[in-house]
């Protein structure tokens, strides 16, 4: 696994943003950067998601019937996380993209 700072792993890291702004969609490489640019960051919210619940169930276990009290911080982020978890794909905002004028 390379280290962060390492070149291979600059190499690998995404260069484009999240969004289909600016995109011609006659390039065929700049699409498919796009898209899998927005399928990551669906995926990482997902992630994100996950290990928040995960670390609310260990606070669960720890706490015992002071849950409520103390793990409360942990039960809001997730709740937040939530609603943008789910990995819906770049159809969507692809097919409904505006450019601004």
């Amino acid at each position: 696994m390379p280290t962060p700072e390492s070149p291979s792993f600059l190499a690998k890291k995404p260069t484009v943003a999240p969004t289909f702004d600016g995109v011609d969609y006659d390039d065929n490489t700049a699409l498919k950067a796009a898209q899998d640019a927005v399928i990551r960051e669906q995926w990482v919210r997902s992630m994100m998601a996950r290990l928040v619940r995960q670390e609310l169930g260990r606070c669960y276990r720890r706490e015992g019937v002071n849950h409520l009290a103390r793990c409360g911080v942990l039960r809001e982020r997730y709740m937040e996380l939530l609603k943008e978890a789910k990995i819906k794909g770049y159809i969507f905002e692809q097919k409904n993209y505006v450019p601004k004028q």
